[in-house]
């Protein structure tokens, strides 16, 4: 007999890239189980610990900077949530500090390292901005900080960063997304974030305890959208649609709705999770963060209204706007 949160099949974890200044430390684990209980894959780039001494040594104040930069201890809520489903679970090592996931290899604040390459693109990348707001691919700046690096970046280290992290990363993402996709005819990435406290909207009001993002429909089917916020409503929690966190270049990059892969990033207060100084996991709440299990487990049986390579019995029950082209 199978007993809840037991899954059938072979589990397996598998480590990837390497984390520079650390040697023997991967960028990446995945842990998969073959054949995926369900079409659903976390992903969790920002919870890394893995410091290098000597970025550690480059950093003005890394006892207050480095942690502010994590989604402090998101993978744990990966891990509980993975353990409970058997979803695909993909958790970055290396440290946010060093390289952010979440941002096009090209995000460059180029006067961290002296001006761009010479065979630099003269096309800016679409999320630039972020690199200019002081949070691009290598972050420079936090507000009630100011600068973070005692000096700039080498050229040489940044190509480093992005050969030993980013394309590792990304590229085991995308191929675990399209394994499983190729097994359910769809696959579910979750980009699973934490967050400060957010401010109420207006007075008398709760703020959201809970962000779901789809890049305002383009990078998720709205079925699956609303079928996760059906979820948190029963379960009584507040949750914001887009703002203030819509997703950034992991959905931009790995979202493909008409070839079955969708994506939405979740974002998780972390007073739900962490302790008051908001440091150190919090046991007894916890379970408050981990609602949205139910939701991942259960997901499965929206999947059928969003096979987009059917078989011809399935084609016949699919709504015209997801097959396809």
């Amino acid at each position: 007999m199978q007993h809840e949160g037991e899954h059938q099949g072979d589990s397996a974890s598998v480590h990837g890239g390497s984390v520079p200044g650390n040697p023997g430390v991967p960028a990446y684990s995945l842990t998969t189980i073959d054949p995926s209980p369900i079409p659903v894959v976390i992903a969790v780039p920002h919870a890394g610990r893995a410091y290098a001494k000597s970025l550690l040594d480059r950093m003005r104040h890394p006892a207050f900077a480095a942690p502010r930069l994590e989604d402090r201890y998101a993978d744990l809520l990966g891990q509980a949530v993975s353990r409970q489903t058997g979803a695909a679970l993909l958790v970055a090592h290396a440290p946010r500090a060093m390289l952010d996931l979440n941002r096009a290899s090209d995000d460059v604040d180029w006067e961290m390292v002296g001006g761009p390459p010479a065979d630099a693109s003269a096309a800016p990348s679409g999320f630039g901005r972020r690199a200019r707001s002081g949070l691009g691919l290598v972050p420079r700046r936090l507000p009630g900080l100011g600068e973070l690096w005692k000096r700039r970046l080498d050229h040489s280290e940044l190509a480093e960063r992005i050969a030993a992290v980013h394309q590792p990363y990304h590229t085991a993402l995308a191929t675990t997304l399209e394994t499983i996709r190729d097994r359910w005819g769809a696959a579910l990435l979750i980009d699973l974030h934490s967050m400060p406290p957010l401010a109420a909207r207006s007075p008398g009001e709760r703020a959201p305890e809970f962000v779901v993002g789809d890049r305002f429909g383009a990078s998720c089917d709205g079925g699956v959208v609303a079928s996760a916020f059906g979820f948190f409503t029963e379960a009584a929690r507040r949750v914001s649609h887009n703002r203030p966190y819509a997703g950034g270049y992991v959905l931009e990059r790995h979202a493909r709705r008409a070839e079955g892969l969708h994506c939405m990033q979740l974002e998780i207060d972390r007073t739900c999770y962490l302790d008051a100084r908001m440091a150190e996991p919090g046991p007894a709440s916890m379970p408050r963060s981990n609602c949205w299990w139910a939701w991942c487990a259960d997901s499965q049986s929206t999947w059928p209204t969003l096979v987009v390579r059917p078989t011809a019995a399935a084609g016949a029950l699919l709504p015209s706007r997801l097959r396809p082209n």
